[in-house]
C-alpha cells in the first residue's frame, strides 16, 4: 500500500513510518495539517493515517477539506489520544473511515489500513493473488511457487505484487519505481538490482523465469505452470 502519515509527534510518526516501510509499504509523512492536506490531494494514496491534534489545521479540518473541497475518497484512519464518544463521532462526521485511540498496536494499525484499502478497492474477498504456480498472500506477505515458500526483501515483494495484480500487462520502469519507492525515485540501477534478486529467488530447477523483460519498456509477469 501507499500510505500517508499526518502526525506531528516525531516519535509516533517515526515508529509508524519505520514499521510500515519495513513491511514493504511505500510511506510518506507530514508533521502539520497544511503540509498533510497538500500531500493528500496532490498524489494517490491507498490510505491516510491522520492525527486529530495537528498544528496549522487540525485533523478534523484536514479530513473535512479532503472530503468536501478536494472531493477525495481516500480511506482515512484517524489516530488520537481522545477516547470520548463525541470525539469519535466528530471524526466520522468529517469523513473518517475508522478511528484508533492511542496507544495502539502497530500490527492493528496495518491490519485496519489493509481492511480499509480493500473495501475501497472492492477487493475484500481477494486476499490471495494467484498466477499459474505463483501465489501471494497479502495478509501474511507469503509467496509460494509450486507449493514452495519463497523469501524476499520487502521491496521485491512490492514489485512482485504489482506484477501479479495485472499479469501479462507490461509495466514500465517508472511505473514500478513509483509503486515501490513513491516520489523518492531510486537511481537507475536500483530497480534492475531488485529484479535480479526477485528472479533469482523465483527461478528453481525445472521452472521457467516468470518475469519477462520487454526491452526498452519494462517488465511483465507471464503465466507460469508447475513443472
Amino acid at each position: 500500500m501507499k500510505i500517508l502519515i499526518i502526525e506531528d509527534d516525531i516519535n509516533i510518526s517515526t515508529n509508524l513510518y519505520d514499521y510500515l516501510e519495513g513491511r514493504g509499504h511505500t510511506v510518506e509523512a507530514a508533521a502539520d495539517g497544511v503540509t498533510g492536506l497538500h500531500l493528500a490531494v496532490s498524489a494517490h494514496w491507498d490510505a491516510i493515517l491522520l492525527d486529530l491534534r495537528l498544528p496549522g489545521i487540525d485533523g478534523l479540518e484536514v479530513c473535512r477539506k479532503l472530503r468536501e473541497e478536494a472531493q477525495r475518497d481516500t480511506p482515512v484512519l484517524m489516530l488520537t489520544a481522545r477516547d470520548a464518544l463525541d470525539d469519535k463521532l466528530k471524526g466520522f462526521s468529517c469523513g473518517a473511515d475508522d478511528y484508533l485511540v492511542k496507544p495502539y498496536s502497530l500490527r492493528e494499525v496495518e491490519a485496519r489500513l489493509a481492511a480499509m484499502s480493500k473495501r475501497h478497492r472492492g477487493a475484500v474477498g481477494s486476499r490471495v493473488l494467484r498466477v499459474g504456480d505463483l501465489s501471494y498472500d497479502a495478509e501474511s506477505m507469503t509467496i509460494e511457487r509450486n507449493g514452495e515458500t519463497i523469501k524476499l526483501p520487502p521491496k521485491c515483494i512490492r514489485i512482485l505484487e504489482r506484477l501479479m495484480q495485472n499479469p501479462r500487462k507490461v509495466f514500465t520502469r517508472s511505473e514500478l519505481e513509483t509503486h515501490v519507492w513513491g516520489d523518492t525515485l531510486p537511481n537507475s540501477d536500483t530497480l534492475r538490482s531488485h529484479m535480479h534478486i526477485l528472479r533469482r529467488a523465483l527461478v528453481r530447477p525445472g521452472h521457467q523465469d516468470p518475469i519477462e523483460t520487454v526491452h526498452g519498456i519494462g517488465y511483465r509477469l507471464v503465466t507460469t505452470d508447475a513443472a
